[in-house]
């Protein structure tokens, strides 16, 4: 089963996707935290990653590069209620950038192109 980690500081957001994630056959891990993320990381790496851009401590751009400096090769999907940030040159190094919404089905297909469930 391919495995999505949820980063995004809004517990409520965490909550939706996973469920819907889980819905559509895909294991589901959760962090508040860029620094929750990168422990998640370490443990037991994802597929993919769904990332909110603003978060307290360090943002999910940030997050990224740091990622990137590590791991080249895992798909990542901003997903953020900011759509100016599509952009901003450093959201470049993501595999997608959906923005937030009630409807999820955006953010769905998007990860189902990225990421198909087995």
């Amino acid at each position: 089963m391919k495995r999505i980690l949820v980063v995004d500081d809004e517990e409520n957001i965490r909550l939706l996707y996973k469920e819907e994630f889980a819905e559509e056959g895909y294991e589901v891990a959760v962090a508040a935290s860029a620094e929750e993320a990168m422990a998640q990381i370490e443990a037991q790496r994802p597929d993919l990653i769904t990332l909110d851009i603003r978060m307290p401590g360090i943002d999910g751009i940030e997050f990224l590069r740091l990622l990137r400096e590590q791991d080249r090769d895992l798909p990542v999907v901003i997903v953020t209620a900011y759509g100016e940030h599509k952009q901003d040159f450093s959201v470049w190094a993501s595999d997608a950038y959906v923005v937030k919404s009630a409807d999820m089905d955006e953010l769905k297909a998007m990860v189902r192109k990225v990421l198909p469930p087995n």
